[in-house]
This record gives C-alpha cells, structure tokens and sequence, in this order.
C-alpha cells in the first residue's frame, strides 16, 4: 500500500515569518528541522497504518529543504527543482492515498500564517472554473486527475477549515492558530509531531472514505495579479487571453496543461517586477 506525503514549510508549528522559511534567513536551520521532524512524523503515521511505500515530496521554495537524516530509513524523497508537476509532483503514478503537510491558507485569507497561492510576491488569486482554488486544492486537483485521493491536511486552523471546504472528507491536523498573517499560537513541536503522526494513521488507515478531487472539463483557469506589469508579463504566454489589467485567463481541457499553465504564468509574472518597480 503506497502513501504520498508533499510538504511545505508555512504550516509547520513554529513558523510565523519570512525568515523561517527563506534559505537566507537567520531562522532558516532551525525551521528546517522542525520541517523534517513533523513530515516524518507523517511518514511514520503512514507506516503505522500499513503503508509499504512513502514517498515525499519537498514542496517549498527551492525544494531542498529536508534533512535527510531526520528521515525514516523507508522513505524516499524528491527534492530539488524544477519539477514539472511542482508540489504534486511524485503523483503521475497512482498513490492509494496522498498527505498534504505544512499546508498554509491561500492568498487573501484572514488569520492564515503567510497565506499565498503559489507566488505572494506576484498572485493574488487562481480561479479554475470561477471557483476559487489555494495550493491544496490546485495540488489536489493534480493528484485527482491521477485517481490519487487527499486523505490529510496539516498546517494552521484556517488552511485546515480550507481543506474541509475545498475537498470535504478530509483528515486535518491543526498545529497551530493564526493571531495575524506573520504571528500565531502554536504546539510545541513534540506534540505537533503526534498529532500529525496520529492524523497520517488515520487517514491512511481510512483511505477508501476519501475520494480524488476533481472538477468537469473543459477548464476556465483565471489568474489575477498585483499589478498591470505582472499580467503583461504573463500574458506572453501562448494560448492566455487578457480579462482586464490584472486578470489573465486561460481555457483547457487538461488538467495537466491547466497546472503547467498556472505555474508558467507565475514564473512569468515574476518578471513583470521589475517592469513595475520604482526606481
């Protein structure tokens, strides 16, 4: 039985702000640790239920940020990038169920650690369908589209109530609670540890109630940005028509092309930076 584990770093207990979560930052080390310590804890959850299989996925920033040696032995990891599939990637083959931990709330939500949706410096919402989707959901929406269901989140109490909005049965594992966008009460994280760890046996021993999420093509994919400069930006990519000056739209019948599509104009965007930037 094969679990599949992407995590990212905002949702972890104990980080609040940019200088966790930043390779340069002064904080960085120490959030590293507190990141491999409750993935494994998922990992370790997985395997108490029965999985034979976990792979996880290093899903934040430039994706090497695990430390390998705060692992259990039976795991396997991706890490690095670029990956085509970004932080779904790992699920072109079928996984029986899929853990999302250190989730953080999309961009916009009140009382969500360093809420975004895949770029805070340049998104400030993604629409598939007029309906509006955070990296769970767009991460989810990948792994469906495999007929892998979501079976856990873990991360802040607003990204967890996200969860349960976006993909309904879902497990969730609160660790810690938004007081503002960069300041929060959490777990310590021994005990964060545990209640992911219980939440990932749960899920994983539960996994025939979930069931893949996924929505009727043809798709509508909708990306509003910060500013004019962005979307010109993103808007050199072929197939994109233009809503108004920061909504970029783009039609599929993919989910793939649609994800791919969505990351490329993030990329895109990031450029249109400094064709805004004051001098």
């Amino acid at each position: 039985m094969k679990a599949y584990i992407s995590v990212d770093m905002e949702g972890i207990a104990g980080i609040v702000h940019a200088d966790q979560v930043r390779s340069d930052g002064q904080d960085y080390q120490r959030a590293r640790v507190l990141m491999s310590e409750e993935t494994n804890a998922a990992a370790l959850g997985a395997f108490d239920a029965g999985a034979n299989e976990v792979l996880i996925n290093d899903s934040h920033g430039d994706m090497r940020n695990l430390l390998f040696d705060h692992l259990d032995p039976r795991v396997q990891v991706i890490s690095g990038s670029l990956k085509p599939f970004s932080m779904a990637q790992g699920t072109e083959r079928r996984y029986d169920v899929a853990l999302f931990v250190g989730y953080h709330a999309g961009m916009g939500a009140r009382a969500g650690v360093l809420d975004h949706t895949y770029s805070s410096s340049t998104v400030s919402e993604v629409r598939v369908n007029d309906r509006v989707l955070n990296e769970t959901g767009l991460n989810a929406l990948v792994c469906g589209s495999y007929d892998t269901p979501v079976g856990l989140v873990t991360g802040d109490e607003r990204c967890c109530e996200e969860a349960k909005e976006l993909l309904g049965e879902v497990e969730t594992a609160v660790v810690k609670w938004a007081i503002s966008r960069t300041c929060a009460r959490s777990l310590h994280p021994k005990e964060a540890c545990q209640v992911v760890r219980q939440a990932a046996r749960r899920a994983v021993e539960g996994r025939g109630r979930f069931r893949p999420f996924r929505m009727d093509p043809p798709y509508r994919l909708q990306m509003r940005f910060l500013n004019a400069g962005m979307a010109d930006a993103a808007e050199v990519m072929p197939g994109t028509r233009r809503i108004d000056g920061v909504h970029v739209e783009f039609p599929t019948p993919s989910v793939h092309d649609l994800f791919r599509a969505m990351l490329a104009m993030s990329r895109l965007s990031d450029a249109g930076i400094l064709s805004v930037r004051p001098k």
